[in-house]
């Protein structure tokens, strides 16, 4: 199985609580890569960098099985930069700077070496690069999972509807689901989210886990209780890309899989939360994963006797 994933590669400098960084690798195509490449090879990279994204993290995610032919280089121009703080509980933030830079000219093309295959990862973009990405592709893919932001239903509203009528799953938080609904009860946003196109649809909760609905099903996955959350940046992306890697390595989008699928993105989600950037996710090795995922397996199971 085959999976392209669709984004940024970019820079941030982060502040949070525990500490600050001038300037780390990021992006949401950087997090969803490293994370799906740990199920799935290749991950079929597409994005645009400036002259300044460094060889050696190109390098590194080739060594992992991601393929660079759809990543643009602009060689006069620099990447993509987000600098953000944090507040205290960690999930709130500020942004202080956003550059385009080269993603102001962002028009991404599928190269004929990714034509086929089977799964998309829409990242957070523009809906109107997310429709390009779709009208690119000469086969429908056997799973569309997109991820879209508030800013994007404030700004680009009708054009975030056109997309939703080709995806199969949208992925948003509580926030976001609430705003593009109307409705606070998760539940009904969901519903709504699914007349508008999306077969699935993911409500991510932070610290509170992550809820999955198909037509009238519902599951609810716990996140991790985590000492210390270092920061969040990325975990969202990496969440993803855990998610939709463990399913095309698995090859079943069953609801049945996909409820795996979500122990499995939520299990690299809480490594990325433990060091700056996507620097944990460059350490961990199956074992890590495996011992993590069964975590999570503890901390759902019990046995219970109605009397």
């Amino acid at each position: 199985m085959s999976l392209i994933t669709v984004g940024t590669m970019a820079f941030d400098a982060i502040e949070t609580p525990f500490g600050k960084t001038d300037k780390i690798v990021g992006g949401s195509a950087t997090y969803v890569a490293y994370a799906a490449s740990n199920f799935v090879k290749p991950v079929q990279q597409i994005s645009i960098i400036g002259y300044d994204f460094p060889e050696e993290e190109m390098d590194e995610l080739r060594s992992r099985g991601v393929q660079m032919d759809g990543v643009e280089i602009v060689k006069d121009k620099r990447c993509f930069f987000w600098s953000g703080r944090y507040h205290e509980d960690m999930n709130s933030r500020d942004t202080l700077v956003t550059d385009l830079n080269v993603l102001a000219d962002f028009d991404p093309k599928v190269p004929d070496s990714y034509q086929g295959a089977e799964f998309l990862m829409l990242g957070n973009l523009a809906p109107k690069i997310q429709m390009n990405v779709i009208q690119e592709l000469k086969h429908r893919p056997k799973l569309i999972v997109m991820d879209t932001m508030n800013f994007w239903m404030e700004s680009a509203m009708s054009e975030l509807r056109i997309v939703l009528k080709y995806v199969d799953m949208l992925l948003v938080n509580d926030a976001e689901a609430r705003q593009l609904t109307g409705h606070f009860s998760l539940v009904k946003a969901a519903k709504v989210i699914m007349e508008m196109g999306p077969r699935y649809v993911i409500i991510k909760k932070g610290e509170h886990g992550a809820l999955l609905f198909h037509d009238d099903e519902v599951f609810y996955a716990p996140a991790l209780p985590i000492e210390e959350v270092f920061d969040p940046t990325g975990a969202g992306d990496t969440f993803a890309g855990g998610f939709i890697g463990y399913l095309a390595k698995t090859n079943d989008i069953s609801f049945d899989n996909m409820k795996r699928a979500i122990i499995v993105g939520s299990a690299m989600a809480s490594f990325c939360v433990e060091k700056f950037g996507p620097t944990r996710l460059k350490e961990i090795t199956k074992e890590d994963i495996d011992a993590r995922v069964q975590q999570f397996k503890d901390l759902v199971s019990f046995d219970i006797e109605l009397v």
